[in-house]
């Protein structure tokens, strides 16, 4: 990746002001400007997805359902399982982020991969039960996260698969076993953050425990390009539907 694209991308990530009217509007101008270069970049930064994907256990023929799945470069991460999927959909609200995707498609002859251009908040995006459905680094970036979250539960047939990986901070008063944050993380990285509409929260962790049956659970942190000195924290959590 060259120095004036990953310049590019980091303009957009810490100085860019996002603008548009609604959720959607506001995605497209952040990732407008760096769909082409994004997952070079940010591949060094979104750490736990093949854990997260390489973990899910979808039967043959399975419907998978990537949700804000943008260009599509998670599906790398399934290796030779993805030609054993029956069907496999990338959702997103960004046309831009699409548009890599659909490229990627073609340029890697995946038969059984479609793109759909779709607001999660507002109802399953696709229209039959499925068997797995994933969040990656997607979830602290809608807003109604809530909602997102029960439209996963709805989409799912009983005993589905729920895969997230994204950013977080813990809770101030942490269940026994998990990761607590010092009051400095639990500050800066929301406010950090928010720059560019991410959100991490410390209820995610809470509500996929909740909403969902725990197969697998990590919490860790990963460096910032360029900034090595900062950690940022991720978990991957895999859970299923309860039948």
């Amino acid at each position: 990746m060259s120095l004036r694209s990953e310049a590019k991308i980091l303009y957009h990530v810490v100085f860019k002001r996002n603008r548009g009217r609604d959720h959607a509007g506001r995605m497209e101008d952040f990732y407008g400007g760096q769909a082409q270069g994004y997952d070079a970049f940010r591949s060094r930064m979104l750490k736990g997805r093949e854990e997260m994907y390489g973990g899910i256990d979808a039967p043959p023929g399975a419907t998978w359902v990537d949700l804000g799945g943008g260009t599509g470069a998670n599906l790398e991460f399934l290796g030779p399982r993805l030609a054993t999927l029956g069907k496999v959909v990338v959702v997103d609200i960004s046309p831009s982020m699409l548009a890599v995707a659909r490229q990627r498609i073609a340029d890697r002859g995946w038969k059984n991969v479609q793109t759909l251009q779709a607001d999660v908040t507002a109802g399953p995006p696709v229209a039959e039960p499925v068997d797995v459905v994933t969040f990656s680094y997607s979830l602290t970036m809608i807003p109604d996260w809530f909602t997102a979250l029960e439209t996963a539960w709805a989409m799912l047939k009983p005993g589905g698969w729920i895969g997230v990986v994204d950013f977080y901070v813990s809770r101030k008063h942490v269940s026994p076993g998990m990761k607590r944050h010092s009051w400095l993380a639990r500050s800066f990285w929301p406010v950090w953050f928010a720059t560019n509409n991410v959100f991490p929260s410390p209820d995610h962790v809470a509500y996929l425990h909740r909403r969902f049956e725990p197969v697998h659970f990590t919490e860790s942190s990963a460096t910032v390009p360029y900034l090595r000195f900062l950690r940022t924290p991720y978990f991957v959590f895999l859970g299923r539907r309860a039948a």
